[in-house]
């Protein structure tokens, strides 16, 4: 069986958020054992799993994005969207636009320090669209 559901999120400054309370609240109670699917249907966005008890593992990775990335490198052609759009396209190549996550016992199954967070690559991205599938 499959449930499928899309959601809007807010708009988001950019950086990462983590939206694990959102899933949970668009989902409901989930089934004893799942895959749930989470992807997000713009290509200067991305997902990502990483820690969730120290913000500076978030800012070190926004760091290192920054360097490979800068907005405004003179290489870029695509460049009509704005000075910060290449480099969110670059981004979300890099991070990718879905994630997998087992459900057990009624649970994400993820570690203690795991979080899902929501990649926001443009100074204002607007609202944003993600689609949530449950395979169980």
């Amino acid at each position: 069986m499959i449930l499928q559901k899309e959601i809007s999120l807010q708009p988001m400054s950019k950086g990462f958020h983590n939206i694990d309370n959102i899933i949970m609240q668009s989902l409901g109670k989930l089934p004893e054992t799942a895959i749930l699917n989470v992807f997000v249907k713009h290509t200067s966005a991305a997902l990502m799993i990483n820690e969730n008890a120290d913000p500076d593992v978030r800012h070190d990775i926004n760091s290192l994005l920054e360097k490979m990335a800068p907005e405004s490198a003179p290489f870029y052609r695509h460049t009509m969207e704005g000075p910060d759009d290449m480099p969110a396209h670059f981004k979300s190549a890099v991070f990718g636009s879905s994630i997998s996550i087992p459900v057990s016992n009624h649970r994400l199954n993820m570690g203690i320090w795991q979080s899902l967070f929501f990649c926001e690559f443009r100074n204002h991205g607007g609202s944003r669209k993600i689609v949530l599938s449950l395979y169980y």
